[in-house]
């Protein structure tokens, strides 16, 4: 009788326990490796201050059948839920997602070292293909690998590039989705101005129909230092002149690689560009381009763009 009312009474005692709510606060993180044990997982939260007693949620664990449930990754515990609600969260649960945002316009390189610097990632990955890339937030649950998360940035890009290529306009200069993502990244790094990006698509549509010749800044840089992205000061006279495969004022059509890595905005505006004649643009002084369909009207945008220069000291 006393055995029996004493086992009682230790069952009441442990679902007081079990079913009692922790101490109070806001959440605790918990990183689970993969085939954390019970008894490490309720170390952790007792030492977060998540559980009342590490041994008792070990203990309700194992009396549940929950032990194989048991999931590797990242979780908010809120401080002040039961025993159930925590193994709930570790078993059920959503693992905790960080944002990555790739900009648009970087090359390879520069995103490669972005997810290097993210100790959420693990792994090492090889440098993708110029262009391959679709810049967009990914959420990504912590101990992903950099190779699986560029496998999906470059499955992200065709899925894009194959779902806009039939949308394309007729009689467009460029004849594969490899061209339009040349053409896409020129225009991206000509521009951060979204609305800018059909008419910026037009000129170089226009210019490729003439069999003039691009003239693009961004090509000659890239060409000087590759996927290193910025050149980090004005381009001088003799570079201009200088013929590299990426320099669009020597070349003629499309240099042989994107230069960066363009945006669904890029890629869309290229197959299809705005209605318009313009063969040329410039810096406008505003942070977007004065656009003209005629050398004399550009050289006139040239010179009010150079006094804007000369009254900001440049």
């Amino acid at each position: 009788m006393v055995a029996a009312l004493l086992g009682s009474l230790a069952l009441s005692m442990l679902l007081g326990v079990v079913y009692l709510a922790g101490p109070h606060g806001e959440t605790v993180r918990l990183v689970l490796p993969s085939g954390a044990s019970s008894r490490s997982i309720a170390a952790q939260l007792a030492e977060a201050g998540a559980l009342r007693s590490g041994f008792v949620f070990r203990l309700y664990v194992r009396l549940s059948g929950q032990s194989a449930k048991l999931k590797a990754g990242e979780f908010d515990i809120p401080i002040g839920a039961n025993m159930p609600a925590v193994l709930n969260i570790i078993t059920e649960g959503e693992v905790v997602l960080h944002p990555i945002t790739i900009a648009e316009g970087l090359t390879s390189m520069q995103i490669i070292d972005l997810l290097n610097a993210q100790d959420v990632l693990a792994g090492d990955v090889a440098l993708p293909r110029e262009g391959s890339l679709l810049p967009e937030t990914y959420n990504v649950a912590r101990g992903m690998t950099r190779t699986a998360l560029v496998a999906k940035m470059m499955a992200d890009q065709t899925r894009v590039i194959d779902a806009l290529w039939p949308t394309r306009q007729k009689n467009l200069p460029f004849k594969s989705k490899k061209e339009a993502l040349i053409l896409a990244s020129i225009v991206e790094r000509e521009t951060g101005v979204s609305s800018e990006r059909p008419r910026v698509a037009a000129v170089f549509v226009n210019r490729l129909k003439k069999r003039m010749r691009l003239q693009s800044d961004p090509t000659i840089i890239y060409g000087l230092v590759g996927g290193k992205g910025a050149l980090g000061r004005p381009i001088r006279r003799s570079e201009i002149r200088r013929k590299t495969a990426y320099n669009t004022y020597r070349i003629n059509g499309l240099p042989p690689t994107p230069i960066a890595n363009p945006g669904r905005a890029s890629i869309a505006a290229v197959l299809n560009p705005a209605d318009s004649k313009a063969l040329y643009f410039v810096a406008d002084g505003t942070g977007g381009h004065a656009f003209a369909e005629t050398l004399e009207q550009h050289n006139k945008n040239v010179r009010r763009w150079r006094q804007i220069e000369k009254l900001n000291g440049r």
